[in-house]
């Protein structure tokens, strides 16, 4: 029974690699993009004239591109990664349309919601940096993309390893969350013998796992802090 159950547990766990594995590859990209889309000045200046005397003149700045990025993390950030699984999966069907896959539809919810995580942790790594170093490099004749990737790049890096081993470790755990709308990970495999022979441990043995698996992880992003130790920012 024991190699049994760790067979089906494998089965599962290929399942969460899969989730875990696809969402870093969409997510990552995504969240720069909205990273840059929430820093963005795009937009445009409404002159507001003086309202009564001695008032002097001023302007606002409507900046669309930033507003709504700020507006989807708020709202990604904001509500819980089960209720938007299930209303990605549901949604369209109220709606009047097909129902995504079941696996479409998780990948979709996670890519979204670590995108939106991630792209705040990139926000705040690159505005961390000082606008000094910005300014040198003009001195030196570089482009503003070029001081970016030779000078900042590796900085921001630097900053963000940590919060972004977090999240990626959160997001291990967070692959059960699939188990809502029934797709087939490493917790509903272990669910099922529950419900067919009433055993309780192959659900505790998926802490294994789990523990196994982020205990890589751990190991992977200290060893990529060491390597960066050398950079001082």
């Amino acid at each position: 029974m024991f190699w049994q159950v760790t067979f089906s547990l494998l089965e599962g766990f290929g399942m969460t690699l899969t989730i875990f594995a696809l969402t870093l590859l969409f997510a990552i990209p995504l969240g720069l993009v909205i990273a840059f889309g929430s820093m963005s000045r795009l937009g445009i200046v409404v002159h507001r004239f003086a309202g009564g005397a001695g008032e002097a003149p001023h302007s606002i700045a409507i900046r669309p591109i930033s507003s709504l990025c700020k507006f989807i993390v708020w709202v990604i950030r904001g509500t819980p990664l089960m209720l938007q699984l299930i209303v990605i999966y549901y949604g369209p069907g109220l709606l009047g349309f097909s129902l995504l896959p079941r696996f479409t539809a998780v990948l979709v919810a996670f890519v979204i919601n670590y995108a939106c995580y991630f792209s705040e942790i990139f926000r705040g790594g690159i505005e961390s940096i000082p606008h000094g170093q910005y300014e040198a490099g003009q001195v030196l004749g570089m482009t503003r993309t070029q001081t970016f990737f030779h000078v900042v790049l590796l900085q921001v890096i630097k900053r963000i390893v940590p919060p972004m081993g977090n999240e990626i470790i959160t997001l291990v755990k967070d692959t059960s969350l699939a188990r809502v709308i029934a797709v087939y990970e490493l917790i509903w495999n272990a669910q099922a013998y529950i419900k067919m022979h009433g055993l309780l441990w192959p659900l505790l043995y998926t802490a294994v796992f789990y523990l196994l698996f982020s205990g890589l992880l751990s190991l992977l992003f200290g060893y990529i802090e060491r390597k960066l130790d050398y950079f001082k920012a």
